[in-house]
């Protein structure tokens, strides 16, 4: 069939590191591009719709726009930076002919622009290198660019990859220039190097539909809808199609409706053609990586395929005596089992299996956040259940050896503060690979390391330099199952018994540990309560009231002081436990809890466990 080039289309995605400014960029685009209207009122982050992904700050799900350029259409496919969300970026690269590499001036590539900058380039794609953020006070564009010619020399795949043209931008300002040394006004260059240096999609518009889905999304009108790129032919309103799933081919469904992207917005559209990112309604069973044909023609697309999951870990039903106290959503384990089952449909890097009962589910991910993430999103819509500590997922090479996932740790810090952070990934069993200081008093350190030895290190980073420091990882494969120096937590303090925490219970408390709960919290027996400064665990009555009596006491005035408890964020939390511990999650909140309530059934475990390793 012959060949057509769309020349009034470019597909284009922006891939960079977590924080490199690719959203703020697509907000300049879209104000600039005039797709609003004088009286509409315009934010900023318009593409991060998700409340967890502006209180995060962060790109979680990959999503498409589109603005005109003249008479050309250019659709801009905004993808996450965040390495725990690489599986969004791997699944809609396939809708694009060309990229925009964002590095930051002042930090240059990063672990996550390697990994993005690979799978682009793997398919093909033309990148477009753009060196953003020059307004920072530490910019340092020339030293920027010279790395990401480096990083683009050691991946590229073909010769006329390396051949990429160069823009300076300001994505806060809304500016872009070819020269460093002449400031940009706007970006209209950016617009003409995509014009020029993107490839128009050359596709078979006379051909039978092909189209391959890439991302599911939920309409409360017209139910579920399927997102992908017309490889081939056509697609209109009342077409017949079949679905080509991994089981085989459906039976014959009929397109309800399409929709195409025009800014921030959905329209619909009679017809799309080969090269077109549209959005399908009236297939109430499809799934990522199906692809839609037409019946006479049933040809398959490759499946989408994403990089194995690295960390798993356990969701329970919630069985502490608070469960369903404050649920507003059924939580069983059918209704938990049908919440999972529903994710996989959208979240094509996770992996879900039954657990060792019918009340647990072991659920794998791409990392911490890609589980704290899904645990937020399921606790923000009414469910409750408890969560085990994450574990590594481990492969076995042909020798039978143990193998274990091992990431690259970039950390950017204040020198003054270097001292703590080698302290506390030392204690870890990390290993330092290198270390570069700046004039600016600023210090790059990067380290290698076990997967398991990373977990939780993130928010100990910023505990440790007060909100300042930056961590950013990659996998870099599978290494030997190496012993790792052990945790230095101390033990933990449990309630002994339930009741509401009152401050002379936990006048006692503080002067065992440190408080995790404040006066007026209701507790149960075997829920952790506080940190123990010596090792071991230990109950404590938080519930205590001072006993009233006739004799007066010189201190009976003496007002009780409290120091403030300590607040464990989730992800802080899944790395604060032990094996014999859960995290709580309800919609109000988190507890942590010991899997065993009973303080003298744990006495008697681990009297079994030590009597049995010796007898062993």
């Amino acid at each position: 069939m012959p060949i057509t080039t769309r020349d009034d289309l470019r597909n284009v995605a922006i891939i960079a590191h977590v924080d490199h400014g690719k959203t703020t960029l697509v907000d300049s685009l879209l104000k600039q591009s005039l797709v609003f209207a004088e009286h509409e009122t315009v934010g900023e982050l318009m593409m991060d719709t998700q409340d967890l992904e502006r209180e995060k700050g962060i790109t979680i799900l990959a999503k498409n726009t589109s603005l005109r350029h003249g008479r050309v259409t250019f659709n801009i496919i905004d993808t996450p930076g965040h390495a725990d969300f690489g599986g969004e970026v791997e699944r809609v690269l396939g809708m694009a002919d060309g990229c925009l590499l964002l590095v930051d001036a002042a930090e240059g590539p990063m672990p996550q622009t390697r990994v993005v900058l690979r799978q682009a380039l793997a398919l093909g794609l033309r990148p477009i290198i753009l060196i953003n953020k020059l307004d920072r006070p530490n910019a340092r564009p020339a030293e920027a660019l010279e790395a990401t010619h480096d990083l683009l020399l050691e991946l590229a795949t073909d010769p006329a990859q390396l051949d990429a043209p160069v823009l300076w931008t300001n994505g806060r300002e809304g500016t872009a220039s070819a020269d460093l040394t002449t400031p940009g006004s706007d970006l209209q260059p950016l617009l003409e190097a995509i014009l020029e240096f993107t490839p128009p999609p050359r596709v078979d518009v006379a051909g039978p539909l092909q189209l391959v889905i890439s991302a599911l999304d939920h309409d409360a009108y017209r139910g579920r809808l399927a997102i992908g790129r017309v490889q081939r032919g056509s697609v209109r309103i009342g077409q017949s199609v079949v679905l080509i799933t991994a089981e085989g081919i459906s039976a014959r469904q009929t397109i309800s409706g399409v929709l195409m992207t025009e800014g921030l917005h959905r329209v619909e559209v009679e017809q799309a053609r080969a090269g077109d990112i549209v959005a399908l309604f009236g297939m109430p069973e499809v799934g990522i990586g199906d692809t839609v044909a037409d019946p006479d023609a049933p040809d398959a697309l490759p499946r989408i395929s994403v990089g194995e999951p690295t960390l798993r870990m356990q969701f329970s039903v919630n069985k502490s005596p608070f469960a369903g106290r404050e649920q507003t959503v059924s939580s069983t384990s059918r209704q938990l089992r049908a919440r999972l089952d529903r994710e996989l449909r959208t979240n094509v890097a996770l992996r879900v299996a039954d657990g060792t009962t019918a009340e647990v589910f072991e659920v794998s991910g791409r990392g911490e956040l890609h589980l704290a993430v899904l645990i937020e999103t399921m606790r923000r819509e009414g469910y409750e259940f408890e969560v085990s500590r994450p574990q590594v997922i481990t492969r076995e090479d042909e020798h039978g050896h143990q193998l274990e996932p091992f990431e690259e740790c970039v950390i950017d810090v204040h020198a003054d503060q270097l001292g703590s952070i080698t302290e506390a990934l030392g204690a870890r069993g990390a290993q330092m690979q290198s270390l570069h200081t700046n004039a600016g008093g600023g210090a790059r350190v990067i380290y290698h390391a076990p997967t398991r030895a990373l977990i939780g290190m993130r928010s100990n980073i910023l505990t440790i330099t007060r909100g300042t420091g930056v961590m950013a990882t990659r996998l870099l494969g599978w290494e030997r199952w190496r012993a790792l120096p052990r945790s230095g937590r101390s033990g933990v303090l449990t309630a002994s018994q339930g009741g509401i925490a009152v401050a002379y219970g936990l006048q006692a408390l503080q002067e065992r540990g440190q408080p995790l709960i404040g006066p007026n919290t209701a507790v149960y027996e075997g829920m952790i309560v506080g940190l123990n400064r010596r090792g071991g665990d230990l109950a404590v009555n938080v519930t205590k009231q001072k006993q009233k009596t006739n004799i007066r006491s010189s201190t009976e005035d003496a007002t009780i002081k409290l120091v403030p408890p300590r607040q464990f964020s989730l992800e802080e939390a899944l790395d604060f436990i032990e094996d014999d511990e859960l995290v709580e999650v309800t919609p109000q909140g988190i507890r942590l809890r010991k899997r065993v309530l009973n303080a003298l059934e744990r006495i008697g475990i681990r009297k079994r466990q030590a009597a049995a390793a010796q007898s062993g």
